[in-house]
């Protein structure tokens, strides 16, 4: 009996979340004579087309809709025993550095899953303001940091992007002063400069009542009015 190659699943789903063979294969890096092979490959594996024409590029058959379940599924499987297997056996140290904000909310769920396929890889936990934690980072007293920034710059990565945006409290009476008193972070990460010109641009007077580290402590900060 064949088996479906889990490499012609990968470009298969690459079509699939791309929309074009073209698109999957930019994603997989191989040509697209080479992609439309390995789908050829793959409708010969099952036993029915999986593509169909449809408009300008092509479309899923049925039974093609009804294996993207099964294909997703499939190298979830194989990525998670790949990940057990060659977690096992790594060991070391690792020194991550956050703000108390993803710490709270969002680093708890990854350290676990971290934890659970690198068993024994130790985690050392630096919880900081952002511009002690990039300095920390330069100096090489941390593996990797998560701090908050108004934009990446060239050697770092994005891991969650939110809007910026302007908040006040429910009773409003700060918006409606003269000198609007604001409640901003640290200087770090570009947010305080974002949001000073943006009230110099609207000609609007204002004054620094309060900063933070945090988002919990700018929060406190408004709430109070």
């Amino acid at each position: 009996m064949e088996t479906l190659d889990p490499d012609l699943l990968k470009t298969f789903l690459a079509f699939v979340d791309g929309g074009s063979l073209a698109r999957a294969a930019s994603t997989v890096g191989r040509t697209p004579s080479a992609v439309t092979a390995q789908m050829q490959r793959l409708e010969d594996i099952v036993g029915e087309p999986l593509l169909t024409p449809q408009g300008r590029g092509r479309g899923l058959t049925p039974a093609g809709e009804d294996l993207v379940g099964h294909a997703r599924r499939i190298l979830a499987v194989h990525t998670e025993a790949w990940l057990a297997l060659k977690g096992a056996r790594a060991g070391g140290r690792i020194a991550i550095g956050t703000t108390q904000d993803f710490a709270d909310h969002g680093l708890p769920d990854l350290l676990r899953a971290f934890a659970a396929s690198h068993p024994r890889v130790r985690i050392e936990l630096r919880v900081g303001r952002s511009l002690e934690l990039g300095s920390a980072l330069q100096a090489g007293q941390l593996d990797l940091a998560i701090t908050m920034r108004h934009a990446p710059s060239p050697d770092e990565a994005a891991v969650i992007s939110e809007p910026m945006l302007w908040l006040c409290s429910e009773k409003g009476l700060a918006a409606r002063q003269e000198s609007v008193p604001l409640a901003l972070l640290d200087p770090y990460g570009g947010f305080r400069e974002a949001a000073l010109n943006g009230l110099d641009a609207a000609g609007r007077r204002y004054r620094i009542a309060a900063g933070s580290a945090s988002l919990a402590g700018l929060r406190s900060a408004v709430n109070a009015g």
